[in-house]
């Protein structure tokens, strides 16, 4: 996202290119490794509950960045970016664990 929002693309896509990067292989690694249990299948249920939550998230974390990114500027969005991060992932990882990778 910092790479691409400098040069490249205006903040929020740039987000979202940066969040799709991560998608996947954080749903293959949290399912076999994160959140692994003799109850967890990496099936469709998981990846439509993931993508779901992802969309969610991302929509979540672009409208803040974009907003910081429009309000305040890129510097803005750039340096807030990392708290944002921590506020989707926070709310990610309990759903994972709660939702996503459960039966």
């Amino acid at each position: 996202m910092l790479a691409l929002s400098q040069w490249l693309l205006p903040v929020a896509p740039a987000n979202v290119v940066g969040r799709i990067c991560g998608a996947m292989p954080g749903f293959w690694l949290n399912g076999r490794w994160t959140f692994a249990s003799p109850g967890t299948r990496l099936g469709r249920r998981a990846l439509l509950r993931f993508g779901c939550a992802w969309l969610a998230l991302t929509a979540l974390n672009t409208a803040i960045v974009g907003l910081l990114g429009q309000h305040a500027g890129l510097r803005a969005a750039q340096l807030f970016k990392p708290a944002a991060d921590l506020l989707s992932g926070g709310v990610g990882f309990l759903l994972s664990r709660h939702w996503i990778y459960r039966r």
